[in-house]
């Protein structure tokens, strides 16, 4: 484990060390530091562009929230035997394979006035001149980059979903038609418990993707129109500007609170898990009562 975790401590925890300590400095990438202390932090929630930029993340979780439920529907369904399964597994994974720098000059023409999308929606009966600018309108134009993004990445979420439901043992859905479980007693009482540790992961996963949002908003609009998200910002800190210290301020910041946001995530579904198995408030259905003792091996 020595060379690995030497790497490891090389290109990751010393950069990072140093990255924590230009933050309290303001510099350029050469030339005079001068320390300022707390400044560079104080300035990432004091100002207006900083801090849009950051509240421009929450359009992302939100996006990934539909995407989580999005892909655990289309799991659930496809876990078990269906026509033409496997062929669907095949397209909607696909996105995922594509590089993110192509996927955005693809929806860049999808969006653009007049092209892909308005061209369908003229199918349709709708004129052009009536159709919103998709990436110059800003009550839209970031609606229209999450659902890029959830196109993109739903396959992947989907994937990890139906390994983890695949391997659920058969005979608790045996035990649970035998008595009298519908479907969506099957999903609450079999499915959710059993690929928790799966569901945490793409919760997580999703929520610290969504903080992070780089590509989208770069390759599409770069950050323009009121799209410009906190990576993106932050991007042009770093390298438009130069100003390094405050870029380090904004990454340190950012990981707090992705942590922040981690831990929360996970003493949540600790909290809804417990109570789902516990005393929540549906212990009192039968067909949950039988689903449980066959688990617990019960008669």
């Amino acid at each position: 484990m020595i060379l690995p975790l030497l790497l490891l401590f090389t290109f990751t925890y010393l950069p990072f060390g140093k990255m924590v300590g230009f933050s309290f400095y303001k510099m350029k990438y050469i030339g005079e530091r001068k320390f300022v202390g707390l400044k560079n932090y104080a300035r990432v929630f004091t100002d207006p562009d900083y801090f849009r930029s950051l509240k421009l993340s929450f359009y992302y979780m939100a996006g990934s929230m539909v995407q989580l439920v999005i892909s655990l529907y289309l799991a659930t369904i496809l876990s078990f035997k269906i026509k033409g399964g496997n062929i669907f597994k095949g397209f909607m994974f696909f996105p995922y394979l594509i590089n993110g720098i192509a996927v955005g000059f693809i929806f860049k023409f999808f969006f653009t006035h007049g092209f892909v999308l308005d061209t369908v929606l003229g199918w349709f009966g709708f004129k052009a001149d009536q159709l919103p600018y998709w990436l110059r309108d800003q009550g839209i134009n970031n609606w229209s980059l999450v659902g890029t993004s959830v196109w993109r990445y739903f396959g992947q979420n989907m994937v990890l979903f139906i390994g983890a439901i695949m391997s659920v043992p058969g005979d608790l859905y045996e035990a649970a038609m035998l008595d009298g479980c519908n479907k969506f007693q099957q999903f609450f009482y079999i499915i959710l418990p059993n690929i928790r540790t799966v569901l945490v992961l793409n919760v997580i996963l999703s929520i610290t993707g969504s903080l992070s949002a780089f590509e989208p908003p770069y390759v599409i609009t770069g950050g323009a129109n009121g799209t410009a998200t906190y990576f993106v910002k932050m991007h042009e800190v770093a390298h438009t500007s130069q100003k390094v210290g405050q870029a380090s301020a904004m990454a340190v910041v950012l990981l707090i609170i992705i942590l922040i946001a981690t831990l929360a995530q996970k003493l949540f579904f600790k909290y809804v898990f417990h109570n789902a198995e516990d005393d929540g408030p549906m212990l009192n259905d039968p067909g949950k009562d039988r689903v449980l003792k066959r688990r617990k091996g019960g008669r």
